[in-house]
């Protein structure tokens, strides 16, 4: 088996070192796709024996999508350029790499997050298991940007690896909410589609306030003591923020076009 290691990035040069390193003596190649990072990012990635290449950047699932392509084995391993390999991932996966006369056609892995520099094991944040080691023929990245996944042909069942992928999410509290921000407008236009103001209106009011009960009391955030608060506060808050703004586009909208019908009248 030949396995290619793909990773996005942007102005990553606090943590793709990490990511890469995480990955030597486990994968073939190494391919980076950058959206043009004004940091040090591509100087880092130089100097660390990887294929680098720079596409724009048009969505989360596009460029990752763009990054399988660039691979030059049909078996990726997929990596945000925040995430890098336990040591004991990096065994399992080393296991198949040498020992797996068929493998499979997906694997998935528990996703352990760091969050301002403690690990969070409750909040719903764990076990995170993502499928990231796939035969890249039979799936590809799907999902709602900015919240991707892959997606296996119908029928498909990964194989769970032991080991745990290390998610290095914010190293502050104002991280965290500037991209509850950027995300959330993604997460609105992406969203657009939905028509009924009525129903927008009752998932602002009602989905927040499950959102946090289900992972502060059903998942236990509270076992993760302050910052597990802090992670369910604002989960909820990340969803009263969706559809806020989803609200206000189309409002925006309907305005527009009871404006545009007067106009014309």
């Amino acid at each position: 088996m030949k396995i290619s290691a793909v990773i996005i990035t942007w102005n990553e040069q606090r943590n793709i070192k990490r990511c890469i390193e995480s990955l030597e003596q486990v994968v073939d190649e190494i391919v980076v796709v950058d959206s043009f990072s004004t940091d040090d990012t591509e100087k880092i990635c130089r100097s660390l024996n990887v294929r680098f290449i720079q596409n724009p950047f048009h969505g989360h699932i596009e460029q990752k999508n763009f990054a399988l392509d660039q691979a030059s084995y049909d078996y990726v391993l997929s990596l945000d350029a925040d995430e890098a390999l336990s040591q004991t991932l990096r065994e399992s996966i080393k296991q198949v790499k040498e020992h797996a006369e068929e493998p499979e056609k997906a694997y998935e892995m528990n996703r352990l997050t760091n969050y301002c520099g403690k690990w969070i094991y409750h909040c719903g944040w764990y076990p995170d298991r993502k499928i990231r080691f796939w035969n890249r023929k039979l799936g590809k990245w799907g999902g709602i940007n900015p919240h991707d996944k892959v997606i296996m042909e119908q029928g498909i069942i990964p194989f769970r690896l032991h080991g745990d992928l290390l998610h290095y999410s914010f190293y502050s509290i104002d991280e965290h909410v500037n991209q509850i921000n950027k995300f959330t407008s993604i997460s609105a236009n992406a969203l657009y589609g939905e028509k009924t103001t009525g129903l927008v209106w009752i998932k602002m009011i009602c989905s927040p306030f499950v959102r946090f009960i289900r992972d502060y009391f059903v998942k236990q955030g509270f076992r993760d003591g302050l910052y597990g608060f802090v992670i369910c506060k604002n989960a909820a808050y990340s969803r009263f923020l969706r559809y806020a703004k989803l609200y206000t586009l189309i409002l925006t909208r309907k305005n527009s076009e009871r404006n545009s019908y007067k106009s014309r009248s």
